[in-house]
């Protein structure tokens, strides 16, 4: 009897053990999956500029656009960047004007093919091939469509700003606008095209580079950014009497 008793305690005794091990086994995979959440949660929490969460070569459309931007092919966006330099420094800095450079140029043009045409006939070689020259019909009409599309968002983006719906929005286009106009009285329209045209080819590359250290201080930057417009909306924004909202018709 009492063997009987002792392997009848044993056998019980393995059955607390192994539900004792299956109970931690289940609590370590638990804490595990809670691990997970917890880690995917710190990724997400990841501050990233203007709240991107796509890379900075999908942003700029992921295309040839991109490419150049962000110097995939170095001679292209060099080039690019060149013919641009070249351009701005015929119009601004020589003071070149626009009719004058393409007047110019179409009269060098058909003057050596005009005297190639026909020195060729005493020389015995073959005239020049001119090719022809005619516009693409779908993307003019994708350009223009795109264009349209855009303008009328921008109609739209001002009608919803001048309803005074969001009293943000119109101050921060209102502060948008007297900068530029600030900026427009120091210098004209080519050379601020010039100076964005400059600026998309280093910023978004050397950002790309250094993303890692310019996150944290735009995020510190844009935290601080809060406080103060929180401070001024307490004081100033909260202020303002708001428009009363139009009470509905009754039948």
């Amino acid at each position: 009897m009492s063997d009987h008793e002792d392997k009848h305690e044993e056998s019980l005794l393995e059955k607390i053990s192994e539900k004792n091990k299956g109970h931690d086994l289940s609590s370590s995979s638990s804490d595990s999956d809670d691990d997970k959440p917890s880690e995917s949660s710190m990724k997400a929490k990841v501050f990233r500029l203007f709240g991107r969460e796509r890379p900075v070569h999908e942003v700029f459309g992921g295309g040839k656009q991109a490419d150049i931007f962000l110097w995939r092919n170095k001679k292209i966006s060099a080039g690019t960047l060149g013919v641009a330099t070249v351009v701005w420094v015929l119009f601004e800095l020589l003071e070149y004007h626009l009719l004058t450079l393409v007047c110019h140029l179409l009269i060098l043009a058909l003057a050596l093919l005009f005297l190639w045409s026909n020195a060729a006939t005493f020389i015995h070689k073959s005239p020049p091939r001119i090719p022809e020259v005619q516009i693409p019909k779908d993307p003019v009409l994708e350009f223009a469509q795109a264009l349209r599309f855009e303008i009328n968002r921008g109609f739209a983006v001002l009608r919803d700003i001048a309803s005074g719906r969001d009293l943000k929005k119109f101050l921060s286009v209102i502060v948008g606008l007297w900068v530029s106009s600030i900026v427009g009285s120091w210098c004209n329209f080519l050379t601020l095209f010039y100076i964005v045209f400059v600026l998309l080819h280093t910023v978004p590359v050397l950002y790309e580079k250094y993303e890692d250290k310019v996150d944290p201080l735009a995020e510190k930057a844009w935290h601080e950014i809060k406080k103060q417009y929180a401070v001024f909306d307490a004081k100033v924004l909260s202020k303002i009497p708001k428009r009363p909202l139009k009470e509905k018709k009754k039948d």
